[in-house]
């Protein structure tokens, strides 16, 4: 009897010990086993970022929650990453203060900011800088920011600048004018002649009233591609005198007057010709 009782005892001991075992290991394991997160968790409780990034995440669309933000409070106690965790290897993202200007991370081209910045875009921008430097104007005092408040943003020249004429729109500035250098004036072939006379009216007056056959062409067939260029008038026409007659009037306009008004002499544009000394009187035999 006392057997069976012992037998039954050891039994009940190990059952115990072996459920106890698997008790603590099972338990070990679950205590170990974190619950995993998946970008659709993120939604339950933000519901902006997501629809900031859907519609201006950029590139950070295509990284997901998760690729930024590893793990969630209390488990993790810093899920906001640094900027510089990814972007890293260009002068750009040397720069201090990211969220200066990118002040949402899910919106990272939505940027704006004050009137007063230069050197950051200078990190990314660096041909319009040469340009400001080199081809000295007013514009090249300015800040960035004073024209560009709002990154990308291309603003139009009658902003602060009133057109030539009346007839000229805002997008008819840059048909001539390079906003980083716009006193070098160059124009295409094709620029209306209008477009020149709302400064050079008095010229384009003349040249439209004239008889001469320069009457039908337009002022950049001539003055081509830059301002202030003055063709020579051999460029088209060659030497058409005898040689002679070249020598003796080396300027066309003695003979022709001025290109924009071929051969018409009015009285008030009327040249003197050039007079020979008259010759001494012969002396008087004595």
């Amino acid at each position: 009897m006392k057997v069976l009782r012992s037998s039954g005892l050891t039994v009940v001991i190990f059952l115990i010990t072996v459920l106890a075992v698997f008790l603590f290991f099972t338990g070990a394991e679950t205590a170990q086993t974190k619950p995993e997160l998946s970008n659709d968790d993120c939604l339950k409780c933000h519901d902006a970022p997501p629809s900031d990034l859907s519609a201006h995440g950029g590139k950070h669309k295509d990284v997901g929650c998760l690729g930024c933000h590893i793990g969630h409070p209390p488990t993790v106690k810093k899920p906001i990453p640094l900027c510089s965790n990814c972007h890293m290897g260009k002068p750009h993202f040397e720069l201090k203060g990211c969220l200066n200007c990118h002040k949402n991370p899910h919106t990272p081209l939505n940027i704006a900011f004050g009137t007063d910045i230069t050197d950051a875009c200078l990190t990314c921008h660096s041909q319009q800088i040469v340009q400001l430097r080199d081809h000295k104007s007013k514009h090249s005092a300015l800040n960035c920011s004073m024209c560009h408040d709002v990154h990308r943003k291309i603003p139009q020249c009658t902003q602060c600048h009133k057109p030539h004429s009346s007839e000229m729109a805002a997008s008819d500035c840059r048909n001539c004018h390079k906003p980083h250098m716009p006193t070098v004036v160059t124009y295409a072939a094709s620029i209306p002649s209008t477009n020149c006379g709302a400064c050079h009216k008095k010229v384009l007056d003349t040249l439209t009233a004239s008889s001469a056959k320069h009457q039908s062409f337009a002022c950049a067939f001539c003055h081509q591609e830059k301002h202030k260029m003055v063709p020579n008038c051999q460029d088209c026409h060659g030497l058409p005198h005898p040689k002679g007659i070249h020598a003796k009037f080396d300027k066309c306009g003695e003979c022709h007057n001025i290109a924009h008004d071929l051969n018409n002499w009015s009285d008030a544009e009327k040249k003197e010709s050039p007079k020979e000394a008259p010759k001494a009187a012969p002396a008087k035999k004595k």
